[in-house]
């Protein structure tokens, strides 16, 4: 016969196992409250080293957690919860000085220095690309172009008229904005903006800045919002989503292994081929962009996609980017929002603008773009959740945005269409509205 545990015991045994079986992020609990402490009086003591160590110590504790938390918060967990607060979070605590110079300087050096958003972007990219079905790639990209342009006329029409209808007159609703909503993030789209707008009226870039900014956050979170609401959707409706496929997948259209899960065990050294292709990618991007003047981020798109229609990529390379994609988006999401919530989205200038005629227009620009992509997707063929999905990246903050936005609807194999979707249509909108507002002033 089994002994029984006495009570006492039993009771005691239940409780390391719940302790050993709840998870922060990738690590157990008494492993997580060991490390975090470690790194809080680290930074308290403002000795955090400023280097990349420092940062992603910083950014893993905060991400992990706050991404923890948003999944089990009920209701919230079903709209985003764990993206919301891994980007609201910190800037809230940025915004009330909660946080020393030492542990923004670390963070700093990694996020902006370093670059690091770029090094996930150029990983999601690569390895969601030479992972995708070669025909499911190919018709997405091409597909998107449709619902992209016919969205972001409407959202102009839309947003320009809302905003005259609210007394915030036709030019300041457009270029004010409208434009800053669909200008592809403040790095891309919201700065050369600025530049642009600066040479014409002759006021100071920045103070242009910190006009056009608050449009771009409002609309990213707004975005985030909805990404959530239309995940929800698909799970309701699952005849809308195509579980993260884009394209619409019928017996006909010979792609049984479309939807086939990579069954390969991890190879580490595979993983590391996939981080000198996606390196490579990247820097061809910024060769051509050099050579083109076209954004370098779409074409590091254009270039691995090709490289995946002709099939050149050895078939190995290509699982080692695709779970090299996978290691990165599983681990580092979350703590990559943390270190764009602190130094990306200064809500001090989101503040400063906020009446609710404005966030009425911003609204409607977001919802027109979503509600086009949606719609549109019916005669597109495409999957009319992921087609809103992937057009609501087009309202975001660049790849700050898109990885929020996918994030939040656990659709992370969008990446290289929401690129497409920001760069190129953040581009075409920063070139087109500069040119009509010197026309007009």
């Amino acid at each position: 016969m089994e002994k029984k545990l006495p009570a006492t015991a039993a009771n005691e045994t239940d409780w390391r196992n719940k302790l050993t079986k709840t998870r922060i992020g990738s690590v157990t609990l008494p492993v997580y409250l060991v490390t975090a402490s470690i790194i809080l009086v680290t930074a308290l003591l403002e000795q955090l080293p400023v280097n990349m160590l420092g940062g992603f110590a910083v950014i893993l504790t905060m991400g992990w957690l706050l991404g923890t938390i948003g999944g089990n918060i009920p209701i919230l967990k079903h709209f985003g919860g764990p993206a919301i607060l891994s980007l609201l979070v910190p800037s809230i605590m940025v915004f009330f000085n909660l946080l020393n110079q030492n542990v923004l300087d670390s963070t700093d050096i990694l996020m902006k220095q370093a670059n690091f958003l770029y090094f996930y972007i150029a990983c999601l990219v690569c390895g969601s690309i030479l992972g995708m079905n070669r025909k499911i790639l190919v018709q997405g990209l091409m597909r998107m172009i449709v619902p992209m342009a016919l969205g972001m006329i409407l959202a102009m029409g839309v947003g320009t008229l809302v905003g005259t209808l609210l007394g915030l007159g036709w030019k300041h609703s457009l270029f004010y904005i409208v434009t800053p909503v669909l200008a592809g993030g403040i790095g891309e789209g919201i700065l050369p903006l600025s530049l642009g707008y600066s040479a014409i009226t002759g006021l100071p870039s920045e103070q242009l800045v910190g006009q056009l900014i608050p449009a771009t956050i409002i609309g990213n979170f707004f975005a985030i919002m909805c990404s959530g609401l239309l995940s929800r959707l698909g799970e309701k409706r699952p005849e809308l989503s195509g579980q993260g496929q884009l394209i619409k997948i019928t017996n006909s259209d010979d792609l049984s292994d479309a939807l086939e899960e990579d069954k390969a065990p991890i190879d580490v050294k595979l993983m590391g081929a996939g981080v000198l292709i996606a390196c490579t990618l990247f820097i061809t991007g910024g060769l051509l962009q050099h050579l083109t003047g076209f954004p370098g981020p779409v074409l590091m798109i254009v270039v691995a996609a090709f490289l995946k229609y002709l099939n050149v990529v050895p078939k190995e390379t290509q699982r080692g980017s695709k779970q090299l994609y996978k290691f990165i988006s599983g681990n580092f999401t979350f703590p990559l929002m943390v270190g764009l919530g602190m130094l990306y989205i200064p809500l001090k200038d989101v503040v400063g603008m906020l009446s609710w005629q404005y966030f009425v227009v911003v609204i409607s620009v977001v919802f027109t773009v979503i509600a086009t992509g949606f719609f549109v997707s019916r005669f597109m063929n495409m999957n009319p959740v992921e087609a809103a999905i992937v057009s609501a990246c087009q309202s975001g903050m660049g790849g700050t945005g898109d990885v929020a936005i996918l994030s939040t609807a656990n659709r992370m194999t969008l990446m290289p269409f929401a690129q497409v979707a920001t760069r190129l249509g953040g581009a075409i909108t920063v070139i087109t509205m500069t040119a009509i507002f010197r026309m007009l002033f």
